[in-house]
């Protein structure tokens, strides 16, 4: 099985080009911040580098930009290759499944106000809809 799951902010704006046969590809880098502090009370962030294709490459062009948090769902991929008689060896992740971490109002400026969202908007407006307290007769799997 090869899955990675990432989440953190986009770096900078994606770049897309299109193959020959005029299908999209998108490629983009996130900041992923590290669940510990280092000694100076920071948290190590590390950078990678992803490529999407195809109507994931369609959706992150439309609508991700630079400090945008996601979610990415993908896999590591070999890119291997002959240079001056050398292999050259090259890791790659391509995100399959891009998602919104954070709310619309948290991403700011309205740039998204028509974007599709993987999260339901809650009363409180934190991105979440609020759950009745549950009891074992209202349960479906009890």
């Amino acid at each position: 099985m090869n899955k990675i799951f990432l989440m953190g902010r986009l770096t900078r704006d994606p770049e897309i080009r299109y193959t020959n046969d005029n299908k999209p590809v998108a490629r983009y880098s996130i900041a992923v911040d590290r669940r510990y502090k280092d000694q100076n009370g920071n948290y190590p962030t590390d950078f990678f580098n992803l490529t999407s294709f195809g109507n994931t490459a369609t959706f992150v062009e439309k609508y991700l930009r630079k400090g945008t948090k996601i979610v990415v769902e993908g896999e590591l991929r070999n890119n291997n290759y002959e240079k001056d008689g050398k292999t050259v060896y090259q890791d790659q992740i391509v995100a399959n499944n891009v998602e919104f971490a954070e709310s619309k109002n948290a991403q700011g400026s309205g740039d998204f106000a028509d974007a599709p969202s993987s999260a339901p908007t809650g009363d409180a407006g934190d991105g979440f809809n609020p759950i009745d307290d549950a009891t074992e007769d209202n349960l479906p799997f009890v």
